[in-house]
């Protein structure tokens, strides 16, 4: 049983009061944090419009952009330059790069700090979407050491200078038989990371199964810097269980927050002590789409088709545990414009309210990896070979389109 299971099947069994966690500010180099709480960088998520939903119910933490592709930003793609914008209430400005050649990550984090882009940049090495692990990116890079310290320490060179700090988001390994965030963690440490992350599933659980808590445990008793939490906080109670279990400094929201950003209201009042949390009512959840919507309008230069496109998955989120019938969540599918969500959100019943037992239920699809793509005899060595640099570096894993 995970730390994670064990927190959460004690408190279904009414186990009583539980002893409150330490929770303390976060300073990453210049950048002060006054509540450990992270948003978690999402692919097509976790634009500013989200972002600033998030925000606006929650502490003051760190709410990260979705991953951006270095070599698309070194060639000035427009996605990966739209997903770099950050809206002016944005109180830290924390952007997620991807990479495999080093090179070109500290060149895109090169233009990160000469255009005063960010404040803080994570690197993601906790991916486990097979396009990315297939070319060694992602949740399949830090198995190769000489290649983890080498992108690490470039970009931390190219942003330390700047002030900027950098940290890294890391899984606990490719499989049971291959763990690599106890070296990655000392790795990052020892180049100048600031802090990491520790999303507790293997590549080959992508995210299925229960994420394994002890193990943020186990790398908080081996590094200096702040480890961040990451799995299986639906609630603002698995946020605290994690903190008293792991020892965490803090903790990293991903698909809790999915149609329910409120979540960060939640935690908010639970790390100060509070039991207030929030329930709204479908009347409530209608006018977050509404925003949403508009502010996706704003990201798209104006483009309703492309924001309410953008939005469906959101709407689809922001509805679960709602009984609104099959009906109307394929009217909303089928939206185009911002007046069409509009008609749809006024068929629905306002007074509704999530059923007690659906909230902070699991989100998001259980999807286990069926195979774990990687390139070819990558798991031989920790270290790469020059065969394999010239593979990897010769034709990018993620080229410059989007």
């Amino acid at each position: 049983m995970t730390a994670g299971e064990g927190a959460r099947d004690r408190d279904a069994a009414g186990a009583g009061p539980q002893q409150r966690p330490a929770i303390a500010p976060v300073d990453l180099g210049r950048i002060h944090v006054p509540t450990p709480v992270m948003l978690s960088p999402m692919a097509g998520v976790t634009n500013w419009p989200f972002r600033v939903i998030c925000e606006s119910y929650g502490p003051d933490g760190l709410y990260v952009a979705e991953m951006i592709t270095a070599r698309a930003l070194v060639a000035r793609n427009p996605k990966a330059l739209r997903l770099c914008r950050f809206a002016p209430s944005e109180h830290v400005r924390s952007l997620q790069l991807y990479g495999v050649n080093p090179a070109i990550v500290a060149q895109a984090a090169r233009m990160v700090v000469d255009g005063d882009m960010a404040d803080h940049v994570d690197l993601n090495f906790g991916c486990p979407v097979p396009k990315v692990t297939r070319r060694g990116g992602g949740s399949a890079l830090p198995w190769k050491l000489d290649l983890f310290r080498e992108l690490v320490s470039q970009v931390v060179s190219v942003c330390s200078p700047a002030g900027i700090p950098v940290t890294a988001k890391i899984r606990i390994g490719i499989d049971d038989e291959h763990e690599t965030f106890r070296e990655a963690g000392h790795i990052a440490q020892e180049e100048g990371c600031a802090a990491v992350t520790l999303h507790a599933r293997t590549t080959a659980q992508y995210y299925g199964g229960h994420s394994d808590w002890d193990a943020i445990g186990d790398l908080v008793g081996e590094l200096d810097i702040p480890v961040f939490g990451n799995g299986d906080i639906w609630g603002a109670d698995d946020a605290m269980a994690m903190m008293r279990e792991t020892g965490c400094a803090g903790v990293a929201i991903g698909r809790g927050c999915q149609g329910r950003p409120w979540i960060f209201a939640d935690i908010r009042h639970a790390f100060a002590g509070s039991g207030e949390r929030v329930n709204p009512t479908l009347g409530d959840v209608g006018d977050v789409i509404m925003r949403h919507a508009g502010l996706l309008t704003e990201f798209f230069d104006g483009d309703e088709r492309m924001a309410v496109h953008d939005l469906r998955k959101h709407i689809a989120w922001y509805l679960k545990g709602f009984a609104v019938g099959g009906a109307a969540r394929k009217a909303f599918m089928e939206c185009e414009t911002l007046d069409q969500v509009s008609r749809e959100i006024g068929r629905l019943d306002p007074a509704m309210t999530v059923p007690e037992r659906m909230i902070d239920k699991p989100r998001g699809r259980v999807r286990y990896a069926k195979k774990v793509h990687l390139p070819y005899g990558w798991l031989d060595t920790r270290e790469t070979t020059h065969e394999q640099r010239e593979t990897l570096f010769g034709d990018d894993p993620m080229d410059a389109g989007y």
